[in-house]
């Protein structure tokens, strides 16, 4: 499993693009982990799926409104990551008002659920493989913080415990 003064696992992710800049297509992208966290500081929180209670009332919404307190803290992006498909992603994202303050990163196959020891089992409840919720701070692709909740819980992986993680980090 990924702990602290881990590298980031070689992955790919994908965003859902709406608007056509930085080399961008519209629709869904691929971006290589490492190579999109070099240089940055990023905050990236991941959840079990797009759509679920606590994730659409709790967990995003939480890292929306601290938004601009990460970035001031010096968290250069905030990332959302679930084993969901780029559409689901996307769409998800409209619906939680993060287009420029939070990414929504797909994880489609659960490749960097997988590669980072983080999944979550659900077959039982007709979910198949996801991911634990956690959050962590990622410095140059360097896992400096690491918060994964208890089966069922939402008490580290917050908004709140990130930003106090950002500062120490500052």
């Amino acid at each position: 499993m990924l702990k602290v003064g881990d590298k980031l696992p070689a992955a790919t992710l994908l965003e859902f693009i709406e608007v056509e800049g930085n080399g961008c297509s519209l629709g869904p992208n691929s971006f290589d982990v490492a190579k999109a966290t070099a240089g940055k500081k990023i905050a990236i929180f991941a959840l079990p799926g797009a759509y679920t209670p606590t994730c659409s009332a709790q967990h995003v919404p939480g890292y929306v409104q601290q938004a601009d307190a990460l970035k001031a803290a010096g968290v250069d992006e905030i990332w959302c990551v679930s084993v969901n498909d780029a559409f689901v992603m996307g769409a998800w994202g409209r619906d939680q008002k993060t287009r420029g303050l939070v990414r929504m990163m797909a994880d489609g196959s659960a490749d960097f659920a997988k590669a980072t020891g983080l999944t979550l089992d659900l077959t039982a409840r007709g979910m198949g493989l996801r991911s634990q919720r956690y959050s962590m701070l990622v410095v140059d692709g360097v896992v400096k913080t690491l918060n994964v909740e208890a089966p069922g819980k939402f008490e580290v992986s917050d908004a709140t415990t990130m930003l106090a993680q950002a500062k120490a980090q500052a």
